[in-house]
C-alpha cells in the first residue's frame, strides 16, 4: 500500500484523494480546518454526487489534516491540486500557490514524486523543473465536471500523464487500478504537450458553448425555434447531440480562465479563433442582459448562481456578469441562493424565503431551470432549452 499525499480539498483534490484511498494510504492536506473536519467526519465539503456516499460507505484509507510536516512524511507521490486563478492584470495564471507548495513538499520530502493536477500555463512544468533539477515533477491534467468529479475519475474519458518515466507509468497505473472503467486511453506525453492538451480541451468546450449560444441568440432575435435548429444539426454524428444546450454564457471555474490563458500562450502565434471565443462569450452575456432589460423590470430575481444544476460552485458564473450589467442599468436585483448564509451577496440582497422571492420579482432569470420554478414559468426568463447542463 503506497503512501500518497493530496494537497487541496477542492473538486480535484478531494476526488483524487477518495479515488486513490480505496487502495492506498492517502493523506488529504488543506489549510481550511472546516473542510478537513468535514472529511474526517465522512462528510463532503463540496457538492458532488458520488463523494459523500463513498466517504460514508466505502472502506477508505483516508486521513485529512492541516499538519504540513506529517502530511508529506514518507509519501511516494504528492499530488498538488491547488487553485491557479487567472490574473487579468498580468494576463496569466497566478501559479504562486502551486510553486510554493512544490517547494514546501520537496523540502519536507525530496524523494517524493510531485504530480501537479492544478491547471497551469503551457511551459510551466519545464520552468519549475529547472528550479528543482533533482526533483521528480510530473504534470497530469484533470478532465472533471463540477458536481461529478469523483464519477469522472471512476469512469475517466482518458488519463493523460505529461511524462514517460517509470514513476509516471506507476502513477498512471494507480489511476487505472482505482477506476471502475478499465478500457480508458492512457496517453503519455511531454509535460508541455500535456499542459496544452488541458487548455486546448477546455477552450474547445468553451467554443462549443459559445457556438450554440450564438445560434440561440440568432434564433431568439429572428423569432425562430432554437430547439428545432439545434436538434436538426445535432443529428449529424460529426456534431453530436451533447454539450449543445444554450446558456447565459460559459462560466464555472475552468472555461473562462483556461480560454484566456490559452489566448495568452498564443502570444506571437498567428490566430483569431481563441480570442473570438472569449469575445463571443462577452457578447452573449451582454445580449442576455439586454433581453432582460427590454422587458423593463423593476426587480429582477436571480434563481441560483451556479452554472450547473448539481453544483455549489459559482466562481466566474456567467450569471454574475449578467447581474453586473443589470446593476449598471440601475435595475434592482435580488437573489435566491440557498447555499448562501448571508443576507447580502456583493451588492445583491439575498432572499431566503422562496415564496417571498417569487412575489418580489417582476422577472426571474435562471441559467438552468428547476422544478420549483414550474408554477411561475410565466415569470421566468431562461435560455435552458433541454433542461440539462
Amino acid at each position: 500500500m503506497l503512501r500518497i499525499t493530496v494537497v487541496g480539498a477542492g473538486y480535484v483534490g478531494l476526488a483524487n484523494a477518495v479515488l486513490l484511498a480505496q487502495r492506498n494510504a492517502v493523506t488529504l492536506l488543506d489549510i481550511d480546518e472546516h473542510r478537513i473536519a468535514l472529511v474526517n467526519d465522512k462528510k463532503s465539503p463540496i457538492a458532488d454526487t458520488e463523494i459523500e456516499p463513498y466517504l460514508l460507505e466505502k472502506k477508505l484509507h483516508l486521513t485529512a489534516t492541516t499538519d504540513v510536516a506529517n502530511a508529506y512524511e514518507k509519501a511516494t507521490f504528492i499530488i498538488i491540486a491547488a487553485p491557479t486563478n487567472y490574473d487579468p492584470n498580468k494576463n496569466y495564471f497566478d501559479t504562486t500557490i502551486v510553486e510554493t507548495l512544490i517547494s514546501e513538499a520537496l523540502q519536507q520530502n525530496p524523494t517524493a514524486t510531485i504530480v501537479v493536477k492544478s491547471t497551469v500555463p503551457v511551459g510551466f512544468t519545464v520552468r519549475v523543473r529547472s528550479t528543482h533539477p533533482r526533483a521528480s515533477i510530473i504534470f497530469s491534467p484533470e478532465f472533471l465536471r463540477e458536481g461529478r468529479a469523483l464519477y469522472d475519475n471512476l469512469y475517466p474519458s482518458r488519463i493523460v500523464i505529461g511524462d514517460k518515466s517509470k514513476r509516471a507509468r506507476e502513477f498512471a497505473a494507480l489511476l487505472q487500478t482505482a477506476a471502475i472503467k478499465k478500457d480508458m486511453p492512457v496517453i503519455f506525453t511531454g509535460p508541455t504537450e500535456a499542459e496544452a492538451i488541458k487548455l486546448f480541451a477546455n477552450t474547445y468546450l468553451a467554443m462549443r458553448v459559445a457556438y450554440f449560444n450564438e445560434l440561440d441568440t440568432y434564433a431568439e432575435l429572428k423569432q425562430l425555434s432554437s430547439r428545432e435548429i439545434i436538434k436538426g444539426i445535432s443529428t449529424d454524428p460529426r456534431i453530436g447531440d451533447y454539450y449543445n444546450n444554450p446558456s447565459f454564457g460559459y462560466g464555472g471555474y475552468c472555461l473562462p480562465k483556461d480560454s484566456k490563458q490559452l489566448h495568452a500562450n498564443f502570444d506571437g502565434v498567428p490566430s483569431t479563433l481563441i480570442r473570438s471565443i472569449i469575445t463571443s462569450n462577452d457578447t452573449r452575456i451582454k445580449h442576455i442582459a439586454d433581453s432582460i432589460l427590454s422587458r423593463k423590470p423593476k426587480v429582477v430575481g436571480v434563481h441560483r448562481l451556479a452554472m450547473k444544476a448539481e453544483s455549489d460552485n459559482f466562481r466566474e458564473s456567467a450569471i454574475k456578469h449578467v447581474i453586473d450589467h443589470l446593476h449598471e442599468a440601475g435595475v434592482k436585483v435580488i437573489l435566491f441562493e440557498p447555499t448562501l448564509k448571508d443576507t447580502k451577496y456583493e451588492m445583491v440582497d439575498v432572499v431566503e424565503d422562496f415564496e417571498d422571492f417569487i412575489e418580489q420579482s417582476d422577472i426571474i432569470i435562471a441559467n438552468r431551470l428547476a422544478k420549483e420554478l414550474e408554477p411561475v414559468s410565466d415569470k421566468v426568463y431562461t435560455r435552458d432549452i433541454f433542461a440539462r447542463d
